[in-house]
């Protein structure tokens, strides 16, 4: 690590330390877990969670003015994580990292669709659901959110901040054709979802809340850590966070066909052109959702990609093309 970057991590710990001081009020002998969404490879539970000193609120409410919604938003990164800490789920152990995450490793049985993990740790107790693909998919889907499920406005910095922080539950705009979609693509459950984000894991609440107002599917989700511990500066970059989970995915679902979902505003073309041609054969269908600045020749370059491994792709402002290419792939459960 250089020295100039060690000065910049050092002194974005002391932010991020400041912050939790002037937010968070919550008992630091009193652990929580905090359960997420988990997923299943041939031959894991893939169990995830976080490890929390009582946490410093409870979930936003909504309704109330920009500023209460920015207040309650930082609030969401007033959290204190505890490494170091081991949990269990039966006799699988796991301990949690500098930033508190953890993952646990359970051995499959015969179960399919939603299963709850109990994890524990000294008095602490929580229920980690974890999805098992059903034996009838057909496909998978792996989705990004900002701009692909919901406005943010991603593709620009200072718009997504304002949208991000100033934004409640209530507010939050999901695209009414994208819930379309997905229902259509999850087929009641058939059909495994997975979303994928570069947003903070500090939203993973706020946004299963903001799914399920808009009757999106439960799904686990891929989002990132943005902690700054003794040596780590943030995280990977976008495109190599998102192209690591849909690698990931892949791996665990390895006879599913896969049908990646993004937008213009932040390379999920080049991402998934790339992932394309990892995995030859695996991507049924590439969905893009343009931004206001619509397609830019790097966009048209990973189409044309696409197109050279045989993968489709629907370009549009809006999902009316991608729900009509999509039905016939999508059959009725027999």
């Amino acid at each position: 690590m250089t020295g100039i970057k060690r000065l910049v991590l050092r002194a974005a710990a002391a932010v991020e330390r400041a912050v939790e001081g002037v937010f968070f009020r919550g008992d630091l002998t009193r652990l929580v877990i905090e359960p997420y969404h988990g997923y299943a490879t041939p031959e894991h539970l893939i169990a995830r969670g976080r490890i929390l000193a009582l946490r410093a609120s409870e979930r936003a409410p909504g309704g109330g003015s920009r500023l209460a919604n920015a207040r309650q938003m930082l609030r969401l990164f007033a959290t204190h994580e505890v490494a170091d800490v081991t949990v269990s789920a039966g006799d699988v152990t796991a301990v949690s990292d500098a930033e508190g995450y953890f993952t646990l490793l359970l051995p499959r049985d015969g179960r399919t669709g939603w299963i709850d993990v109990t994890v524990s740790t000294g008095d602490a107790t929580a229920t980690c659901p974890v999805l098992v693909a059903d034996p009838a998919a057909q496909l998978m889907v792996v989705s990004d959110i900002d701009d692909t499920m919901m406005r943010t406005g991603a593709y620009s910095t200072l718009r997504n901040l304002w949208t991000s922080f100033t934004g409640s539950v209530e507010s939050r705009e999901v695209f009414g054709d994208g819930v379309e979609l997905m229902r259509m693509l999850h087929a009641d459950g058939r059909n495994p979802v997975y979303f994928v984000s570069s947003s903070p894991w500090n939203f993973h609440d706020f946004l299963d809340d903001v799914f399920a107002r808009a009757g999106l599917p439960v799904a686990p989700k891929f989002l990132k850590d943005y902690g700054f511990g003794k040596d780590q500066f943030i995280t990977a970059s976008h495109g190599s966070h998102k192209g690591d989970a849909v690698d990931r995915l892949m791996a665990a679902n390895p006879d599913l066909p896969v049908v990646l979902i993004g937008d213009t505003g932040q390379h999920d073309a080049h991402i998934y052109a790339d992932a394309a041609i990892r995995h030859p054969g695996r991507v049924l269908h590439v969905v893009l959702r343009t931004t206001v600045d619509g397609l830019d020749t790097d966009d048209r370059l990973q189409i044309e990609r696409l197109g050279a491994v045989n993968v489709p792709v629907s370009v549009s402002t809006d999902y009316r093309d991608a729900l009509a290419r999509l039905a016939v792939a999508v059959r009725p459960a027999a």
